[in-house]
């Protein structure tokens, strides 16, 4: 009977560990599912380092149990070693300069939430730390997401005439649907602002037109060169606080937390195929750029995603490049979330970059300095 229990259990957690690998390589391989058909396998890129670190768990329990089965964990992150490049960077992280060489160019991306609008009359202050953090570090280019703006009223409590002189900026491109207001002075969109003269604007937008169905571009002079800058911000799960609290503290103890669940679910359903509609319009938009693409923003979605791939496909990223770590970027519901990214032309080469790590917003903001080689 012993021997029968210990057959059992040793076949229990090999089927478990071949269980884990199988969906590990799916989460790191799901740029290659198409969403529409496949759009489950999001979930497995979400869970992609925590399944990671449960073949790490295997691993130890086989050296010590069962060394051949270590194999099953070695094999499943030796598939995945070049996905992985893109999930976790083992280096030390570099201090940034914030001196600039004049030869670079400095981008910074940052989902601004709002500039914490909601919070203006209690903590009028919030709103000029961050104004007061982007000027700090003097970026070139800046792409924000989320914004809440006006552009034309002097007294609305985010005009950014006055953003663009406190953060010395020289010019600006603001995109919003005018039918989305915030409230009666401000618009609810994203900017490109740009030390550097801005040569064209465009913002492009498609049915329903809502926020995430925007994205923008800008032509930019710098010196001799000229580089198009697209701000982008990919479908949000737009999660209520009910539903961070029931992903925080998940139960299933009557109906209503089956409808929860449901909920939840089925937004991440619509994120899922929302974003390869988007990445694919945003691709082809790329693709059609006479000048070396610079893309920043907020994806909403992790590396290995569909959507991360899509954009990313023939660029370099910034994080990967000179990056250490995870990289979180999105600091509620959970450690993983490296959802904010700058992708660059292979031309540039990223000479250093950072993560500010200040909850002035529920993301922090990422910069990367830039050399461009002809």
């Amino acid at each position: 009977m012993a021997g029968f229990f210990r057959r059992f259990t040793k076949g229990f957690f090999v089927l478990c560990n071949i269980f884990i690998a199988i969906l590990f390589l799916l989460g790191c391989y799901a740029s290659h599912f198409d969403p529409l058909h496949f759009w489950f396998i999001g979930f497995f890129t979400l869970a992609s380092i925590y399944l990671l670190l449960f073949l790490l768990v295997f691993m130890i329990f086989w050296f010590f149990a069962k060394k051949k089965f270590m194999l099953i964990s070695i094999i499943a992150v030796l598939c995945a070693w070049q996905p992985l490049r893109h999930l976790i960077k083992f280096r030390f992280g570099a201090d940034f300069r914030l001196q600039k060489n004049d030869s670079s160019l400095r981008v910074m991306s940052w989902n601004v939430e709002h500039f914490d609008i909601l919070e203006h009359k209690a903590h009028p202050e919030r709103k000029l730390e961050m104004i007061d953090l982007v000027a700090q570090y003097t970026p070139d280019i800046a792409c924000f997401q989320e914004v809440v703006g006006n552009e034309t009223d002097s007294t609305a409590i985010n005009y950014l005439p006055f953003f663009k002189q406190r953060m010395q900026f020289r010019e600006y491109l603001y995109s919003y649907n005018k039918k989305l207001d915030f409230d009666n002075k401000h618009h609810f969109g994203i900017v490109i602002f740009s030390r550097w003269p801005i040569l064209n604007r465009q913002t492009i937008s498609y049915e329903p037109n809502n926020y995430n169905c925007i994205f923008q571009y800008v032509d930019i002079l710098k010196g001799a060169d000229t580089f198009r800058v697209f701000n982008i911000h990919l479908q949000s799960l737009k999660f209520s606080e009910a539903n961070r609290e029931y992903i925080d503290d998940p139960s299933m103890q009557n109906e209503r937390d089956l409808e929860r669940s449901k909920n939840i679910i089925s937004k991440f359903h619509t994120g899922f195929l929302q974003r390869k509609i988007q990445s694919e319009r945003i691709k082809q938009a790329m693709d059609a750029s006479p000048y070396p693409v610079i893309v920043c923003g907020d994806f909403n979605d992790v590396p290995n995603s569909y959507a991360y791939s899509t954009v990313g496909k023939g660029m370099k990223n910034c994080f990967a490049e000179k990056g250490s770590g995870i990289g979180r970027t999105f600091y509620s519901i959970s450690p993983t979330l490296r959802i904010d990214n700058i992708f660059t032309d292979p031309r540039f080469e990223t000479t250093q970059f950072v993560r500010i790590k200040k909850k002035l917003s529920d993301h922090f903001p990422i910069i990367a300095d830039l050399s461009f080689n002809r």
